[in-house]
């Protein structure tokens, strides 16, 4: 996996890129001396070469990472929450597990929560491509053309956007497929198209479903769903 990993680069990234373990915990591993590199004791903040030889003494990692499908509420924040608001991390009842991206507060539907750092790099990077599908309800009805329009993109902000799949669910709602995840990305392209959304869900993430979660509602990711959402980031399972 070394060639995807863009050199040069922090060592807590590059042991995470790794599949070793998570950049938070290979600060802990530096700060104990158990890093080396080149032979000698690794510090922290350094950053590596391809040609540096990185050691880890003795066993890393004790159980397998862990990773869940969720289904976030409206209303609730992905990342640092302000006064007065909750975050998943708040309402999730695993904890030491974080979610990969974002949606916004007023937007539901699934998220991915796992421990391994390396799905964060896989999952988000734009070198790396992966469907991502919504179900939108407008406050408008859809005219004709909409969706041409926005299957050729529109201009947001001197920023173009568009969509890879696009189709008409009913007189007022979209099935829409992304495979980069720009700031707000679907309310600016409809808002482009002065539309106006009423809600808006997330119910896949590459061959994830949503499936029956309800708000608030996780399932764990095991088996073959695992090895196939690994297997489709390029990743090994964790032993």
């Amino acid at each position: 996996m070394e060639e995807h990993i863009p050199f040069p680069v922090r060592i807590n990234r590059y042991l995470a890129l790794r599949g070793l373990t998570t950049r938070k915990a290979a600060d802990g591993l530096i700060a104990s001396g158990r890093v080396t590199v080149n032979g000698a004791p690794a510090i922290l903040g350094m950053k590596i070469n391809v040609d540096d030889q990185v050691e880890i003494k003795g066993e890393i990692r004790s159980k397998p990472y862990r990773y869940f499908a969720y289904y976030k509420p409206k209303g609730i924040i992905t990342h640092s929450p302000v006064r007065g608001e909750k975050a998943i991390a708040d309402i999730f009842p695993e904890k030491g597990v974080f979610p990969i991206g974002r949606l916004d507060k007023a937007s539901e539907g699934l998220i991915i929560l796992t421990d391994d750092g390396r799905v964060t790099e896989r999952l988000l990077h734009p070198r790396f491509v992966h469907e991502k599908e919504y179900e939108v309800i407008v406050r408008e009805a859809l005219l004709n053309g909409v969706v041409e329009r926005l299957l050729q993109g529109v201009v947001s902000d001197g920023e173009k956007l568009s969509a890879k799949r696009v189709s008409k669910m009913s007189r007022t709602s979209l099935a829409i497929v992304l495979v980069e995840g720009k700031k707000h990305h679907i309310r600016r392209m409809l808002d482009a198209v002065h539309l106006t959304v009423k809600e808006l869900k997330r119910v896949r993430i590459m061959g994830l479903q949503i499936g029956t979660l309800v708000p608030g509602e996780g399932r764990r990711i095991v088996g073959r769903e695992l090895e196939t959402f690994l297997s489709d980031l390029g990743l090994a399972p964790s032993r």
